[in-house]
């Protein structure tokens, strides 16, 4: 085997960063758009012969010039982004792979969440993580309070679940949560964990804790790592949007579905989309998929009030613009106490200083 050394690829080195896109290129990957750290295998002349990168606590873009398959450098590379991660204190890993490649990241010690058929394959380096993770769920559900005061209620769904990212939490939120909680003996609202929002996790399930408190029959999750957004849903082996925005909804329930299990869910609750292209897109497979696995799909209409749909664009919107007056037309009491007090600042300031405040 040839020599070669391994070294970090900088965003500022236009040189590596060409090479790295070139190989990834002729793997048939493209360079993902979330990436935090980035390393290569060069040989004796500088030439890029492997190459992977990392995400927060996943391992993104790994692929090995085809001239160099055989010699073991993927092996390589994933244990070095191991070791980087590790070295950070990150210690449960995820990544998500070709289907044709599940088996060479099974026998370096990942383990299959879930798969899209012919599509990819989402795993973790730890043999029990998921599993982990539905008895905390489970735990969580039977020691809550709701759980308790849903036994024996007649309804026409046992157990129905919203999932929301909350950003921040409105009106909207607080009406489908509402909704779905009429409908249900115990209700089960997940709060997106993922740091890819303007609103910090932790502010956003406080917000929906607190907007939620009156409703004696909801239990509140985080979804860990096992749910993300469209915004750092990996694409970079995946041909185009629509197949991307497709993928992720049939992975997500997929996810879902083993949680559904666990809980006994039997219905789920989504927020009618007349804004976003990409979570209509979502929703209607969300639907399908949920529906052929057995699992009611509700869509609930969206809440308006006198200035039209509210949304969580729309109030990241006031709130970028300091239109205060709409923005309390359009949140619970919690939300816009929390937005007029001191804590509130480092959030406001992050949403005004950011063109991105609307998803499409």
């Amino acid at each position: 085997m040839s020599e070669y050394h391994i070294s970090r690829i900088h965003p500022s080195s236009r040189r590596e960063i060409r090479q790295m896109e070139a190989l990834l290129e002729k793997e048939g990957i493209r360079r993902d758009r979330n990436l935090d750290y980035s390393a290569g295998l060069f040989d004796d002349d500088y030439n890029l012969a492997a190459t992977g990168s990392c995400f927060k606590n996943t391992l993104r873009c790994m692929a090995v010039d085809s001239s160099h398959q055989g010699e073991g450098l993927m092996n390589v590379i994933v244990s070095h982004l191991m070791d980087y991660q590790y070295e950070r204190g990150i210690l449960d890993l995820f990544l998500y792979t070709k289907c044709n490649t599940a088996k060479f990241f099974s026998d370096l010690g990942f383990y299959e969440i879930a798969r899209v058929q012919d599509r990819l394959v989402f795993m973790e380096n730890r043999r029990t993580g998921f599993s982990d993770y539905l008895a905390r769920l489970k735990k969580e559900t039977e020691q809550s309070s709701a759980f308790q005061r849903s036994a024996g209620k007649d309804t026409g769904c046992l157990s129905g679940a919203v999932i929301m990212n909350a950003n921040p939490f409105t009106l909207g939120h607080q009406y489908l949560v509402e909704t779905a909680a009429s409908m249900c003996g115990l209700l089960h609202v997940f709060v997106v964990s993922e740091e890819a929002s303007l609103v910090p996790f932790q502010v956003r399930k406080k917000l929906v804790q607190e907007g939620c408190s009156h409703l004696s029959n909801v239990v509140i999750h985080e979804t860990g790592s096992y749910m993300i957004s469209n915004a750092t849903f990996p694409s970079y082996f995946l041909k185009d949007d629509d197949t991307v925005i497709r993928s992720h909804a049939v992975l997500d329930i997929e996810i879902f579905k083993k949680i559904a299990a666990a809980l006994g869910i039997s219905t789920r609750f989504v927020g009618e989309e007349p804004f976003s292209q990409v979570t209509n897109i979502y929703n209607q497979v969300m639907k399908e998929q949920l529906e052929y696995g057995g699992i009611a799909c509700h869509i609930i209409p969206r809440k308006a009030n006198e200035a039209g749909i509210i949304s969580a664009s729309r109030v990241r919107q006031m709130i970028h613009d300091g239109d205060m007056a709409g923005f309390r037309s359009a949140v619970p009491a919690c939300t816009y106490d929390f937005f007029t007090s001191p804590e509130a600042e480092p959030v406001i300031r992050a949403v005004r200083e950011t063109d991105q405040v609307v998803h499409y």
